[in-house]
């Protein structure tokens, strides 16, 4: 297994896109507390996760339900490998924000990896958000990996196909010869 940058624990999830992102959706965050939230994303950049923890922790207790502090603290959880923490975060960053399809994604990880989880519960999670998320690749990209996972691979075939009419076939294919799940279609995939 790779090692994040402390030298131990699983490889670093990419957080890099993270950061504009929130830096520009956190208007309604105030100072320290968007001080905090992007201090806690450096040290996720960096692998540095108690580091993160601790500026995570200095959030205000009033915006510790809000969306974007929800989403770093999800990374956090799943970064930890502490996957029912993450569960719980991902299923309050769907009821404090219905409309980012992010909470539906980190659902359907978390799902995967929680101790009673599995590939299935993961994608019967995911399945509604393909139609509240129309333009989202991910949705489609994620369910295909689930479906070659579960062996359904005219399935994922489908799903692959919906990602890449959404997110573009080289974006998509770049992904999809990336990610393991997704092993038994690469040799299609390097065709497409």
């Amino acid at each position: 297994m790779p090692k994040t940058p402390t030298g131990t624990g699983p490889p670093a999830l990419d957080t890099a896109p993270m950061v504009l992102s929130f830096y520009y959706a956190m208007q309604k965050l105030e100072p320290p507390d968007t001080h905090y939230l992007l201090a806690t994303v450096g040290w996720l950049e960096l692998g540095n996760l108690a580091e993160a923890g601790a500026e995570l922790a200095h959030v205000s207790a009033a915006c510790q339900e809000h969306p974007d502090v929800l989403e770093v603290r999800w990374s956090l959880s799943a970064q930890q490998g502490r996957w029912q923490e993450a569960l719980q975060v991902s299923q309050a960053l769907l009821r404090r924000a219905p409309k980012r399809s992010s909470g539906w994604l980190h659902q359907a990880y978390s799902l995967r990896r929680v101790p009673d989880g599995s590939v299935q519960k993961a994608s019967a999670a995911l399945l509604p958000a393909y139609e509240k998320f129309p333009k989202e690749s991910t949705i489609p990209f994620n369910l295909s990996c689930y479906a070659c996972q579960m062996g359904q691979l005219d399935a994922a075939r489908d799903w692959l196909q919906r990602a890449i009419a959404i997110g573009g076939k080289e974006k998509i294919q770049q992904m999809a010869l990336n990610d393991s799940d997704l092993q038994p279609l690469w040799d299609e995939i390097q065709q497409l």
